[in-house]
């Protein structure tokens, strides 16, 4: 009898590990799930209302990679904030931009820098290896320097918008905006004449 005492123990034991050992494997899941929907309830809020229920979500695992969070059944995309960047920003932009975005992705990850990523798409936009962003397609920012997500208000605090409305190829002359803008607020042309030309629109912040 008291030969099978230290085999009880020991059962007792193990038991013992394996319940914290599932305890901890069931509270860490239940975290990541907790993280996932806070991330897609944040990248939302930098999408239209109506098109929100559809949008694809884009954000980040526990080791900072890119992910889809919830795939889409409309046009809009949506990415949350990257932890790993300092300030605040959370996008909105039509499925036809996703291309132009993925490739500087993955130029990003190749190493290349901003410069470079710029001219290696624009390169390829002109021999049409690229598809270029829908002329009129919008880039809407969410973002702050000290902006964050109150995740039990579900809203943003300290954030402001700014649009980036592509228009590839155009120009003052062909939009009848400056490539400067006029005063705070005001849109105006950047990279005009390139595939990578836009309308920028940075309303004044009240933060």
């Amino acid at each position: 009898m008291f030969s099978q005492f230290p085999l009880f123990i020991k059962n007792r034991s193990m038991k013992k590990l394996n319940c914290i050992l599932i305890l901890l494997l069931t509270s860490s899941l239940a975290f990541a799930q907790k993280d996932k929907a806070d991330q897609i309830k944040m990248a939302l809020l930098a999408a239209p209302v109506d098109a929100r229920d559809g949008a694809h979500v884009f954000g980040f695992d526990d080791d900072g990679k890119f992910i889809t969070l919830r795939e889409g059944t409309n046009d809009f995309v949506v990415r949350s904030d990257n932890p790993n960047q300092e300030g605040f920003e959370i996008v909105c932009y039509p499925k036809n931009v996703e291309p132009f975005m993925a490739r500087g992705r993955a130029l990003k990850a190749e190493g290349k820098n901003r410069g470079e990523i710029f001219d290696i798409r624009e390169k390829e936009m002109m021999n049409g290896s690229l598809q270029k962003p829908g002329y009129g397609s919008t880039l809407q920012i969410y973002y702050g320097k000290d902006a964050k997500y109150n995740k039990e208000s579900g809203t943003v605090e300290g954030g402001s918008f700014r649009y980036v409305i592509y228009t590839p190829l155009a120009t003052s002359l062909t939009t009848g905006l400056p490539e400067k803008p006029n005063g705070a607020g005001h849109p105006w042309v950047m990279f005009p004449g390139l595939y990578r030309a836009h309308i920028m629109v940075t309303p004044p912040s009240s933060n």
